[in-house]
């Protein structure tokens, strides 16, 4: 019951589609414009770099605030699986991110939302993560490409910290469960790049730059 309740608390928090939401503000549906997604290339390369950084804020924190309230609510009485019931609420996040009823289930790709479970759910995880996107994304500009490496090392950093027992009193079994997740996460960020995959593969995918070139007529 306490995994439902997580990943319910989590879908909530991420239908606040923050792309979606800034581009309204500014008279414009998002997701008639640049590639249709609602997430924070798409919000950079139509509306500016500030509407970029302050969609990758808002739909960070979503998660971040997701993965707290399973805290606040499952500490005390599951302190032993908190872990767990973390990475429930945010996979809820990134789910709600990804797929917001009230938008026809249309909404971004989960990057920015994962970078919120990346720096919430254990500080180990943060250095790897910004080492491996913003490494790759100064390198080659593009963005699909460090977020998918993003999600390599993370589900490697999950399997490593977890078999070293950084994730503190998680039985096996749950430390199968906490990996089986992960890779549901993995292979769901891959899956909804399938486009950028194939665009990397073939050397026409578009690069993006914090400051030039990205913003597009509306």
């Amino acid at each position: 019951m306490e995994r439902i309740i997580c990943l319910a608390i989590g879908y909530l928090f991420g239908l606040f589609q923050t792309a979606y939401f800034y581009g309204k503000a500014h008279g414009i549906d998002i997701r008639e414009h640049g590639s249709g997604n609602s997430g924070t290339t798409n919000a950079l390369r139509v509306l500016g770099t500030k509407a970029g950084i302050i969609v990758f804020f808002g739909d960070a924190i979503k998660c971040i605030l997701a993965v707290v309230a399973a805290r606040l609510i499952f500490g005390g009485s599951n302190a032993d699986s908190i872990y767990l019931l973390c990475l429930y609420a945010a996979a809820g996040a990134i789910l709600g991110h990804n797929y917001p009823f009230y938008m026809g289930f249309k909404g971004g790709k989960g990057i920015a939302a994962t970078a919120g479970l990346i720096a919430s759910f254990h500080w180990y995880f943060l250095p790897m993560g910004i080492i491996l996107f913003f490494g790759t994304f100064i390198l080659t500009h593009y963005v699909s490409l460090g977020s998918l490496l993003i999600y390599l090392g993370f589900m490697i950093e999950m399997v490593v910290c977890g078999q070293l027992g950084v994730f503190g009193e998680l039985t096996q079994a749950q430390l199968i469960e906490l990996y089986i997740l992960a890779g549901f996460l993995t292979v769901l960020a891959f899956w909804k790049h399938r486009e950028n995959i194939k665009r990397l593969l073939t050397g026409t995918e578009r690069k993006t730059y914090l400051f030039k070139k990205n913003k597009e007529a509306i």
